[in-house]
């Protein structure tokens, strides 16, 4: 890794997507993005080939465990939820 956070294979990736997610102050554009991009979401696996560097360097994980997450249909409806959940924690204003 170079200069990102550090992800332990033990934690829940959605979890820790979720939290980087807020920490970068993304959470309701992040929400807004994946709510929109439902129709879309059958090609959401090949895109994330194309994003793959991307996502590397924005999270700073290897992005396999991020592409499961947003290759399925529940683990994107799973990442949602946390995000709202979250957004909603007091003292939560990223």
């Amino acid at each position: 890794m170079t200069g990102g956070p550090e992800f332990d294979q033990r934690e829940d990736p959605v979890e820790y997507l979720a939290r980087q997610i807020q920490l970068r102050g993304m959470t309701v554009p992040a929400v807004l993005f994946l709510e929109s991009s439902r129709p879309y979401r059958p090609l959401g696996s090949q895109a994330m080939l194309f994003f793959d560097p991307s996502l590397r360097g924005l999270f700073g994980v290897e992005s396999i465990a991020v592409q499961r997450i947003l290759a399925d249909e529940h683990g994107i409806d799973r990442l949602i939820e946390r995000l709202e959940e979250i957004d909603e924690e007091p003292g939560c204003d990223a």
